[in-house]
């Protein structure tokens, strides 16, 4: 996101607004710098334009929105008729905006500065264009959306539309209170209805699809008005949403939510700076959760994966989120886990890359997924996740002493075994392996931007990939579920198979994959076997799955501490030194939080116990420049040539992996 949109995030719902609390609909695209502005439910924007004007003109922003308790959803800012320095302003401004599920809800106040009486015109220019998340992101795609219809009609206050799309569309006399828009494709229907108390004197067409509501306000001698403003979100064949009756409302909601989030929650008190980065990641993990369903239909709770591109389940960011946090929020393990489960493969689906067993990738929503004009309702372009499901399966078992989960999902857990011996690749080529996928992502490990996966010079691995990383999850999976066949399912002879198999990956991998030369594991094998080249941050992750034997782990944590890796906020993705190196890349030189977080659990495993505290350290001191908070990735740059972290400008401002990632520390380094 740019820095000049500040967002509000609950659930399934977030709103991105400017500086002076207005959305205009102009945000860019994923490529273009700005992330969207608008309020968005389920993939959607069900806001495209909410901007004031004050006496027919744009006001002057005093006091910019404040996000400061963007935990709790609010935003407050402070406006004023534009003057100059010989007229002070007649009236002041205070808009204070939040989101709860499905709605975003604005209170906005004029106060007058004048010691008589003072008249204000208001007008807010609101419109809906209900653009599907996708069509905004620079994918170089275009979508056709034949027989498509926007409409809009004035709602009364009885809450029933009329009247027709004329230039004026009511007055306060005939009891009306907003305007609802309206969208329709086929069997595909979504609207969003804004409301005022007091409703607007008319509704004024603009010329295009957006509409004016308009007021003229009556203020006493240093008097104030106020007008509540709100607009509900109804996506396709969802519930509507219960829409609170002011911000101050939504707050309350919000800390409610929050405070039973944290509850139990123990934080260090030897680290300030540790402690106020994982209460600031449980805060925003509180309002990053989204709904989900689980195998009997009933309603879980997931960690969403990031604002503003992903506020939705990908199985692989809610896993790791579930991971990090399973030591002090153990319920999001107990949710993602089932939730998973219900949305495992039974079947092969070629366009979404499913298979039997494995564990999906990504759902969504919106209208493209749902006419399969994107590949993502629910798709499976993931090798790793369906490891990583049995990785968290079996620490939570472990964690709880909770058997009951490990017995429920039993099936669920063994097909995901099969999935990794058969169409995973484990048997027939003994490591899990991925195909480009034309229509979705060229890489499916947890890199998975094109050409993320290469040789150091830059090239990209051809052929069918095995990634480094996702062997040593499935190693670690291997493991987990044969513990959990051995002392809960009491199947000593699956137990057994497993234990060996394991075994047999382990071996296989420290000769296939170890660069002598190098002295560091390859990044991964092509399709012919050859070994990708590039010095990558992947082979910390084999640290925390316990692929490596000693000798070797601590060799490869030391390595991955010199400055050609470790920038001082955190180690880069590649190696800096390398043709492939790039600072700015998303996957190829950049600083990801989590994927630190897993690297400092790693060195700890391995009692590199100072080397995992320099990355703790590192981590830490950049959230500090953030008020507690770690982005999703940040710039390559050197700490030595850069004082703060240089962000990376397409990142997602909340995230869950990074939110969590503060608490994985904390399990790494334990507080010291």
């Amino acid at each position: 996101m740019s820095d000049r949109h500040r967002l509000l995030v609950r659930g399934r719902t977030f709103a991105a607004v400017g500086a002076g609390g207005d959305i205009s609909g102009v945000g860019g695209v994923r490529g273009g710098g700005a992330g969207p502005d608008g309020l968005f439910v389920r993939d959607a924007r069900h806001l495209s334009r909410w901007q004031l004007t004050v006496d027919g003109a744009v006001p002057e922003v005093l006091a910019p929105v404040d996000t400061s308790e963007a935990g709790a959803g609010a935003a407050r800012c402070v406006l004023v008729p534009r003057g100059g320095r010989q007229e002070p302003p007649a009236y002041t401004v205070l808009r204070e905006q939040a989101v709860s599920d499905g709605a975003f809800v604005e209170a906005l106040r004029v106060v007058s500065n004048r010691p008589v009486p003072t008249r204000v015109h208001i007008a807010l220019t609101v419109d809906a264009d209900f653009t599907d998340q996708f069509e905004l992101r620079a994918d170089h795609r275009t979508y056709a959306k034949q027989g498509a219809v926007r409409s809009r009609r004035p709602i009364h206050e009885e809450g029933e539309g009329g009247g027709g799309d004329e230039g004026r569309e009511g007055r306060r006399g005939a009891g009306l209170a907003g305007v609802e828009f309206r969208y329709r494709r086929g069997e595909w229907r979504a609207r969003t209805a804004v409301t005022a108390d007091p409703g607007p004197d008319a509704v004024e067409e603009t010329g295009g699809g957006a509409r004016r509501l308009v007021w003229t306000l009556e203020l006493e001698p240093h008097g104030s008005t106020e007008v509540a403003l709100s607009a509900a979100a109804y996506p396709h064949e969802a519930a509507g949403p219960r829409v609170p009756g002011s911000p101050a409302e939504a707050v309350r909601q919000q800390a409610a939510c929050q405070a039973d989030f944290v509850s139990g929650v123990t934080l260090p008190t030897r680290w300030p700076a540790l402690a106020d980065a994982c209460a600031r990641g449980l805060a925003d993990l509180a309002v990053l959760q989204v709904p989900a369903p689980g195998p009997d239909g009933e309603e879980l709770r997931v960690p969403g994966a990031g604002v503003p591109w992903f506020l939705t389940l990908l199985g692989r960011d809610a896993l790791l989120t579930s991971l990090f946090t399973l030591p002090y929020v153990p319920r999001l393990a107990a949710a993602t886990l089932p939730a998973l489960a219900a949305t495992q493969a039974a079947e092969a689906v070629a366009g979404a890359v499913a298979q039997p067993g494995k564990i999906v990738h990504e759902v969504r929503q919106g209208e493209l997924a749902h006419f399969g004009q994107v590949p993502f309702g629910r798709y499976y372009g993931s090798v790793d996740a369906t490891p990583l499901f049995l990785v968290l399966l079996g620490a939570y078992t472990e964690h709880t002493g909770d058997r009951a989960l490990a017995r429920r999902l039993e099936p669920a857990a063994r097909a995901a075994v099969g999935w990794m011996l058969d169409h995973g690749g484990l048997t027939s080529r003994g490591y899990l392996v991925y195909r480009a996928d034309e229509g979705g992502l060229a890489n499916q490990n947890w890199k998975d931007s094109p050409g993320a996966i290469c040789s150091a010079d830059g090239t990209r691995a051809s052929g069918p990939v095995m990634a480094a990383g996702a062997q040593g999850y499935a190693y670690d999976a291997l493991c987990r579920t044969a513990w959990l066949a051995r002392t809960v399912w009491d199947d000593t002879v699956y137990a057994d198979l497993l234990a060996q198999t394991a075994g047999d990956l382990r071996d296989r991998f420290q000769r296939d994959f170890w660069m002598p030369g190098q002295g560091f594991p390859a990044l991964a094998l092509d399709g012919e076997g050859r070994q990708v080249d590039a010095l990558a941050s992947d082979a910390g992750h084999l640290l925390w799955s316990g692929l490596l034997d000693k000798e070797y782990g601590e060799t490869v944590g030391r390595r991955l501490l010199e400055p050609d890796f470790f920038s001082g906020w955190g180690v880069r993705t590649v190696a800096a030194g390398q043709p492939a190196f790039h600072p700015l890349s998303y996957h190829r030189g950049s600083v990801w939080p989590h994927d630190n977080a897993l690297i400092a659990l790693g060195l700890a495993r391995y009692g590199l116990h100072d080397e995992a505290r320099t990355v703790a350290r590192a981590l830490i001191c950049a959230a500090g420049t953030a008020d507690g908070r770690l982005p999703e990735v940040l710039a390559g740059y050197d700490k030595g040539a850069y004082p703060v972290p240089v962000p990376y400008p397409h990142a997602c401002v909340l995230e869950s992996r990074s939110a969590a990632a503060p608490l994985a520390l904390l399990t790494a380094v334990g507080g010291a």
